[in-house]
């Protein structure tokens, strides 16, 4: 029987099963060894085949993985040699960011960019708690729609408090499974609960003393959306670490840079110190955002660290 994973915890698993039924299933431990290269052998998202477990007959086991049409990955928080899927099988994902109480920065936002661009998931970015813009967050949210906008991505303004913007989203999210991710404090659970009342996830204030947001979300689930699709929710990231970039690769996953790098005059050019090199003269004349270029060039110097 085939089913969806619904929700990961390490050992057990809550799957929804091809009747609309949700079961609990533990993998076989041959999951465990036979060519995973990731932290966690099975990811929200996945479909597995599953069977009844022998002599068991509510027990489950999962017995097989289907190949995955895309996944989100980072460097694993535990194991920094190895990565982690965050979520697989995705039509599309949500960065939900925040200009003040956390901010996060643009440099965060490429990472996650950058991951979805690798592995063919399309990205927008929610920028949430417009409820608390001042004229300097007025200001941040206009630079960051000049940024990210011309390169194709939408850039949302919304609140998970007063409601602003969530018809737009609603529809952006109808009929799609969508992965949501951002840092701990960006109000992730609150936009989540606006979207799907009743579902009452817990949610947390930003901690006074750090500036911080504090986790509420433990491990990653899906939630099925009431006029269809799915979202997927994760726990927040403080950092997001590039997993099999080479420095060879990482401009392509600029879509900016990647409409043009054919133009530089070296085929091997990794736009720093070539002559002749297209993506320098389109940052030189305002073509391509020089924050996003500055950006680039601190995750290349970096790449090697992840």
């Amino acid at each position: 029987m085939t089913a969806r994973v619904y929700k990961s915890t390490g050992s057990w698993y809550v799957l929804k099963d091809a009747s609309g039924q949700f079961v609990q299933a533990r993998m076989k431990g041959r999951f465990k060894i036979d060519g995973i290269t990731s932290t966690n052998p099975i990811a929200v998202g996945d479909f597995v085949d599953i069977e009844q477990e022998a002599g068991q007959e509510t027990g489950w086991v999962i017995s097989g993985i289907h190949d995955r049409r895309n996944y989100v990955n980072r460097v694993s928080p535990a194991r920094r040699k190895r990565h982690h899927i965050i979520a697989s099988n995705l039509d599309q994902s949500l960065l939900v960011a925040t200009l003040r109480d956390p901010r996060t920065s643009m440099g965060f936002t490429d990472r996650f960019l950058i991951a979805c661009e690798a592995y063919h998931v399309p990205a927008i970015i929610a920028i949430n708690k417009c409820d608390l813009f001042e004229e300097l967050e007025e200001a941040l949210f206009s630079h960051w729609r000049e940024v990210y906008e011309p390169v194709g991505y939408t850039v949302l303004r919304v609140s998970g408090t007063t409601g602003e913007g969530l018809d737009t989203l609603r529809s952006l999210l109808s009929g799609r499974t969508t992965l949501f991710s951002g840092h701990s404090g960006v109000g992730k659970s609150t936009l989540i609960n606006q979207l799907m009342p009743g579902l009452d996830l817990r949610t947390k204030e930003v901690s006074d003393w750090s500036g911080k947001g504090m986790h509420t979300t433990t491990f990653a689930e899906m939630f099925d959306l009431p006029d269809g699709g799915a979202i997927i929710d994760t726990p927040g990231v403080r950092e997001f670490g590039l997993v099999d970039i080479e420095e060879q690769e990482l401009a392509h996953y600029f879509p900016e840079m990647r409409a043009r790098m054919d133009d530089c005059q070296f085929n091997n050019c990794v736009h720093m110190n070539e002559p002749g090199c297209a993506i320098k003269q389109a940052v030189a004349t305002g073509v391509i955002s020089e924050e996003r270029y500055i950006s680039y060039c601190t995750i290349l110097d970096g790449l090697d660290e992840d």
